[in-house]
């Protein structure tokens, strides 16, 4: 028995220990490792697992080299390997985390042998692996030293069948950053708050904790306002207009191009997307994103705000401060009238027959938002307390299901943009 991660290679047989020591075998050697995914939990709601990653020999030697990837196993295979047995080859499966993670990147300065191979498959293909996320088998020459910035990866699906290629990159050229870098731009903290947007990290794994609400008890929260309104749903539209699925689970989103600036009919279209996409809850406080007026939907009563519908007509003066190499000027926008593409039309048309149709109801909130809306038809589990992903309002299914829809063809028409703009790396 020979512990990789703990024991001085004089342990192991004579013969193998030759190899090692030989310049000229070691180019002919080939490491093989399946190392197991178990990682010592770090961040949000994780637990150190007892002697995961955190007690192994080559841990404490090489700490530096691997930086806060020294909590992974896998990792630490890879660095001893590099390091003590230098130009073999090293065949591994693994996440992509060694080529993707920010957490990675002290352990990418250090170990640069080339990747010469790549493929993807499924992480449930593997018996006991568990979640939606690609796991790679790599191949690495040490004999070459170079940095992982993107490599073309071949995908299998759980069928062995080949399905198409990905670009996988490292994010470590970014001149900029990532897209929350980008959103640093437009916090306000000093104008009256609309919403609440929780955002966290900035892969596909994370989406889930991208939302807009008024709940501001959470982590991770930015205040919107009526000055970054159209910034944050650009934010909320870049995130969630593409599924997240296996294959992209850890693509990040950057830092976008400022072309966008320019382009009207992609930022109107974020902010119909998000007007039907946000967790807005009259619980919470009033409600300002409610997109119609009380006569377009037969509000019985008047609501308490009709911020939205003053702002998409332009009815709001907005004001904005610019910075100037030496101060900064308060410029007073005076808006026009949205103007929305065809698809963002019928998205607004489907909603408007929803909100008709929830204000025809007995024992309703007249300021309902879209999530009361949906909790108000849905109800709740109650044993979870969770809503319900159904109705048994058969009307309601139909109008819901249409807008879904609507709202389908509509981010297929923000698609292009998120690439064009790069928010993501295609």
């Amino acid at each position: 028995q020979f512990d990789f991660l703990n024991d001085d290679f004089t342990k192991l047989p004579q013969s193998l220990q030759d190899i090692i020591n030989d310049e000229n075998k070691r180019k002919k050697l080939v490491m093989y490792i399946n190392p197991p995914y178990a990682e010592a939990g770090t961040g949000l709601g994780k637990q150190h697992k007892e002697g995961v990653a955190t007690k192994h020999m080559i841990k404490s030697k090489y700490q530096k080299e691997l930086g806060k990837a020294s909590n992974e196993i896998f990792a630490q295979f890879l660095i001893r390997i590099y390091i003590e047995i230098s130009q073999c080859k090293i065949a591994n499966f693994s996440t992509l985390k060694n080529l993707q993670s920010s957490n990675f990147s002290d352990f990418r300065t250090n170990y640069r042998a080339k990747l010469e191979k790549i493929f993807l498959t499924p992480a449930d293909t593997f018996d006991n692996v568990k979640g939606v996320f690609p796991i790679g088998f790599f191949i690495w020459n040490t004999e070459i030293v170079e940095s992982f910035i993107q490599i073309e990866a071949d995908i299998y699906d759980k069928n062995e069948s080949f399905i198409g290629l990905k670009s996988v990159y490292s994010y470590d050229d970014l001149k900029k950053g990532k897209i929350n870098d980008w959103l640093r731009n437009y916090y306000d903290k000093k104008s009256d708050i609309i919403g609440i947007m929780h955002n966290n990290k900035t892969d596909f794994q994370h989406n889930n904790q991208v939302v807009i609400t008024t709940d501001d008890n959470k982590d991770h929260t930015t205040p919107i306002t009526s000055k970054n309104l159209i910034e944050m749903c650009i934010y909320l539209a870049v995130r969630k207009a593409i599924n997240a699925t296996w294959l992209n689970d850890r693509d990040q989103f950057l830092y976008p191009k400022e072309r966008w600036v320019e382009d009207k009919e992609f930022q109107n279209n974020c902010l119909a997307f998000t007007l039907f996409s946000n967790n807005i809850q009259t619980k919470y406080g009033t409600n300002h994103w409610i997109p119609f007026t009380e006569q377009e939907v037969n509000a019985k009563e008047k609501f308490a705000s009709n911020f939205m519908t003053d702002f998409i007509a332009g009815k709001l003066k907005v004001e904005k401060t610019e910075a100037t190499l030496f101060n900064e000027e308060v410029l007073i926008i005076n808006n026009f009238p949205f103007q929305f593409s065809a698809e963002a039309k019928t998205v607004f048309d489907a909603g408007k027959e929803l909100w008709k149709y929830y204000h025809a109801q007995k024992d309703i909130n007249a300021n309902a938002s879209f999530y009361d809306i949906r909790e108000y038809f849905q109800g709740r589990n109650e044993k979870t307390g969770r809503m319900n992903n159904k109705s048994t309002n058969e009307k309601y299914t139909e109008l819901i299901a249409d807008l879904r829809q609507k709202q389908i063809i509509l981010a297929n028409k923000i698609k292009p943009k998120i690439y064009e703009y790069e928010f993501l790396k295609e």
